[in-house]
């Protein structure tokens, strides 16, 4: 018995996610391939009549879907199967990371409305959902609401028009994630807003975000790179992807210690989708030595993803804005191992100047000029920090989180000037 659904983006029909036998296949539409415009949904997924079996689509499509916890409840909330991605994406698969949605056959995309069709929040009902959304991620089963978002963390695309937050119903693009306090994990909300506004600062272009509060809770709101006003003032979709989709991965490999993606992969990625490609591999290079020095730990191949822009010459990808970007390493119960090795290493502390030389070697830079970059931003980001800690436009002064942040960012960027300048020097740990 076969199941399909319809594969749009955009606003365009562009194929059919089909399950048979409890396997995924998806194939584009002819119509669609016929078309001089015509973009592929993904780097794994080329443009091409034939069909693609399981082991092509579901990385890509298993990738819109949340995970662990996040995606046990919601298959509880529709009673379907965990582990089926084909009913999860046929009940939350409306409003995605990116420009996807998907429909039942013959169901017409909704037509962009002058207006918005916005459930605005009260500070009580924002309140309510805050503490719904442990028991019921994306608010599963909310009439009028088909979210989805990728990762193991608590998290709801929503609308922020500066002073309301609301819920995005029937197909209108959402303009922000809200992303709550993450259980057990102190100060996470300003944690990452913290990190997210140095790597601003840094001049890094990561995801612009912002701590805010109701009544005495805190939440982080993500402005979502990939919706973009048009000249009517209307949300419109931009397609994206991460790394793991990319790279045909499915997400539950996304650490590299599972078999998941490594640097080297990545980088390679960079330079075979984007062009000019330059530009995009020195950025990915600024973000993995930040995510590094602020103890970034869970910077695996899910939290980083490619921006399908759209240009007058067509289509161009480039490296998206960083986003996820929270330190990890100010929690002794969390692990001390990053997602991806430095060079052989997984441990910060173990990173000494061959394992930097031996990751340059891997993703083909330039020794010499790896080193320098990362002297660079290790001698600048310790002031940085703490001048960002005291700035009164924030609230991040005082906060304890935040001074073991910036305590930590100290010590690592000493460390790492130390052996990049010195690379007999000792290698006493520090910031695990």
């Amino acid at each position: 018995m076969a199941h399909e659904l319809e594969v749009w983006l955009f606003a365009d029909r562009v194929g059919t996610l089909a399950l048979v036998d409890g396997r995924l296949s998806f194939c584009y539409a002819p119509s669609w391939l016929a078309l001089p415009s015509a973009a592929a949904l993904s780097a794994s997924l080329p443009l091409r009549g034939e069909p693609f079996d399981d082991r092509w689509t579901r990385p890509f499509f298993a990738g819109l879907l949340p995970e662990g916890k996040m995606r046990r409840l919601i298959a509880q909330q529709f009673q379907v199967s965990g582990q089926n991605d084909f009913a999860l994406l046929d009940r939350i698969g409306g409003e995605c990371a990116g420009a996807v949605t998907l429909l039942e056959p013959g169901q017409a995309l909704r037509a962009p409305a002058q207006s918005d069709d916005v459930q605005w929040l009260s500070d009580e009902a924002l309140l309510a959902i805050l503490d719904e959304l442990p028991r019921r991620p994306m608010l599963a089963g909310t009439d009028g609401l088909r979210l989805s978002l990728a990762g193991a963390q608590d998290k709801l695309p929503v609308v922020f028009d500066g002073a309301r937050v609301g819920l995005p119903r029937h197909g209108t693009p959402s303009s922000h994630i809200l992303k709550p306090a993450i259980q057990g994990v102190e100060g996470s909300v300003v944690n990452e807003g913290y990190c997210l506004a140095l790597a601003e600062v840094m001049q890094l272009s990561p995801a612009k975000a912002k701590v805010h509060a109701v009544g005495d809770r805190r939440f982080l709101l993500v402005e979502r790179y990939d919706r973009v006003a048009d000249e009517h003032g209307r949300r419109q979709r931009l397609h994206q992807e991460d790394f793991c989709q990319a790279l045909g991965v499915v997400p539950e490999m996304k650490y590299q210690n599972e078999g998941g993606p490594d640097l080297a992969q990545c980088f390679a990625l960079v330079r075979r989708v984007t062009r000019p490609s330059a530009p995009q591999v020195l950025r990915l290079l600024d973000d993995v030595i930040f995510n590094a020095l602020i103890g970034n730990h869970d910077a695996h191949a899910k939290n980083f993803s490619l921006l399908h822009a759209r240009e007058k010459s067509g289509e161009a990808l480039v490296l998206a804005p960083l986003y996820d970007t929270l330190s990890t390493a100010v929690y002794p119960s969390l692990t001390p191992k990053m997602a991806m090795k430095i060079g052989s290493k997984y441990k910060f502390n173990e990173v000494c100047a061959r394992h930097w030389d031996q990751f340059a070697d891997s993703v083909g830079l330039a020794k010499a000029q790896t080193r320098k970059r990362i002297l660079t931003l290790a001698k600048s980001l310790p002031a940085t920090a703490r001048k960002l800690q005291s700035d009164p436009q924030h609230e991040f002064s005082g906060d304890a989180v935040i001074e073991r942040i910036v305590d930590l960012i100290e010590q690592r960027c000493a460390l790492t000037i130390r052996r990049l300048t010195e690379p007999a020097a000792g290698s006493g740990a520090v910031g695990e």
